[in-house]
């Protein structure tokens, strides 16, 4: 549904976009990850045809967006940032003047805005002034408004920034519903949980391009497999408990974090590396509040991949047996 082929944008001398290729399947949830000035939104207004690419294919639904730009408009939906919503207006009132916007007449756009009400559970409250609403129910509206024409691709730029957890999985429950009914999503996020919670894909870009992509699983085994954490409860035996994780573990790259007593390592049999582990600490006398084993998270693939994590906090470093 989306193919990019060597995109590339200049504002002057700055590249926002420098080499972008970007491939999205039909019916999925494709996360773009990145950081501050990486050119994630550089690129979802390219594809929403606000901005003209300088070089490379785009296609929307099968459409260029230089030379089809209109027809891929009434393809796609887009939810930005901030909701683009009429506060003293009711969520009935607002779907129905997006309806209008879009040409579908009084009758239609009614109807319309009574199914999306219904559909994002909100029809209890289609006649409450936006104002009144939740930040997640004002984001299930801003949603709703989105899909006035049923596209087949919808853009969510950071869709969930600043709603509390219960808001976030609203939203998320919501954009599942839309691709269990075939809608097709690009998802812009800072939140990696959310698109470790909702991405079947996700690229990573840094500098204008794609540096790495596949599903959350094939980017955390990029970076290893699972780790051991262990809490101790008296840090002045964090150096006894690396000495003893370290060999239990067959590694040496054992990190402590001293504020929070933790020692952390890499394993390749889990079951066997938590038994060994809570034996040795046994042996050694020392006490544990709390071994957990756990596989990467996206944040620490975010970080190694785009080069922010490469150094170690001042209070976190390895320690060799």
């Amino acid at each position: 549904m989306i193919v990019v082929a060597g995109a590339r944008k200049r504002y002057g001398e700055k590249r926002a976009l420098d080499g972008f290729d970007l491939t999205v399947e039909r019916g999925t949830v494709h996360g773009v990850l990145g950081p501050n000035g990486a050119g994630k939104t550089t690129a979802v207004r390219i594809l929403t045809t606000l901005l003209r690419p300088d070089e490379g294919l785009v296609r929307v639904a099968g459409l260029d967006v230089r030379t089809r730009a209109r027809e891929v408009r009434r393809r796609i939906g887009l939810l930005g940032q901030h909701a683009a919503l009429d506060e003293d207006l009711s969520g009935r009132q607002n779907l129905e003047m997006f309806g209008r916007l879009y040409h579908l007449g009084a009758r239609r756009a009614g109807e319309r805005a009574d199914e999306l009400l219904e559909r994002f559970g909100l029809a209890d409250t289609g006649r409450k002034a936006v104002k009144q609403y939740s930040g997640g129910m004002r984001r299930r509206l801003d949603l709703a408004a989105s899909l006035i024409t049923d596209p087949e691709v919808l853009f969510l730029d950071e869709p969930t920034t600043g709603l509390d957890p219960r808001g976030r999985a609203e939203v998320w429950s919501a954009v599942r519903s839309l691709v269990g009914g075939g809608t097709t999503v690009l998802l812009t996020t800072q939140y990696l949980e959310e698109a470790d919670q909702l991405a079947d894909r996700i690229s990573v870009v840094d500098s204008g391009r794609v540096i790495a992509e596949g599903t959350a699983d094939e980017l955390k085994a990029r970076i290893g497999g699972d780790r051991i954490d262990v809490v101790l409860r008296d840090a002045d035996r964090l150096a006894d408990g690396a000495r003893a994780l370290a060999r239990t573990t067959g590694t040496y790259a054992v990190s402590t974090d001293v504020d929070r007593r933790l020692l952390s390592a890499p394993v390749a049999d889990r079951m066997a590396a938590l038994t060994e582990t809570v034996g040795a600490l046994h042996v050694e006398g020392i006490e544990a509040e709390d071994i957990a084993l756990r596989r990467p998270t996206l944040d620490e693939v975010f970080l190694r991949l785009t080069g922010k994590g490469g150094a170690a906090p001042r209070d976190q470093r390895e320690v060799t047996a």
